[in-house]
């Protein structure tokens, strides 16, 4: 029987933050997916972060997935940074608060991949425990002293090499810059939206998940 998810609004800075909320039993983790750059047509159910839920669904995770403010039925109006960081906060709140045994994995897609990585480096600032960091066609551009990497949880980064959106290039210095321990995973032949090369996406994520 397929299990669906459950809309529902969560409190965020700027008023109710539209969600997507999956219950699994037995759970592993708890996933937070975060969703590509609201100003160019990104929401939570774009195809890239639906195939992120469902990989972690699959992998046995509980999820959540959400709007950030001014996209789809959520308050406000678009940040473009912080306000965004503060959104994905909240609902990290909202998960950790009903599933505190859980640990947890936080997946970003291309925007969302700044948001996931500057939310991780709060949580550990926080000391909360957070096990696992997913970046996806990831926007490092904009991750500036502003906004600090985590330095302890597991990291793996997912590159598209014909990435027409974020230039794979700029991906590969930034990881190679990048003194803390971390995994870069190049997919070959695929643009930044995984255009038939999502079952790639979750072949490369499922082991990872699963571990």
């Amino acid at each position: 029987m397929l299990v669906r998810e459950t809309p529902l609004f969560i409190d965020g800075p700027e008023g109710p933050l539209e969600a997507l909320y999956l219950d699994v039993a037995d759970a592993r983790g708890a996933v937070l997916i975060c969703h590509p750059n609201p100003v160019q047509g990104g929401t939570m159910l774009n195809k890239v972060v639906s195939t992120l839920q469902r990989t972690a669904r699959d992998a046995g995770y509980v999820t959540l997935r959400f709007n950030y403010r001014g996209v789809g039925q959520s308050a406000g109006s678009h940040d473009m940074g912080a306000g965004e960081v503060a959104d994905a906060q909240a609902a990290a709140a909202w998960l950790r608060e009903r599933h505190p045994p859980l640990a947890l994995t936080l997946l970003g897609f291309s925007f969302g991949g700044f948001v996931a990585a500057s939310l991780a480096g709060r949580l550990e600032a926080d000391g909360a425990p957070l096990a696992q960091l997913f970046m996806v066609a990831p926007a490092v551009m904009r991750l500036t002293e502003q906004f600090p990497l985590p330095e302890h949880c597991a990291l793996t980064v997912i590159q598209p090499d014909s990435d027409e959106v974020v230039e794979p290039d700029l991906v590969y210095e930034w990881s190679d810059a990048l003194a803390r321990p971390h995994e870069l995973l190049k997919v070959a032949e695929c643009g930044h939206f995984f255009h038939g090369k999502l079952t790639d996406l979750k072949d490369l994520l499922l082991p990872r998940l699963s571990n």
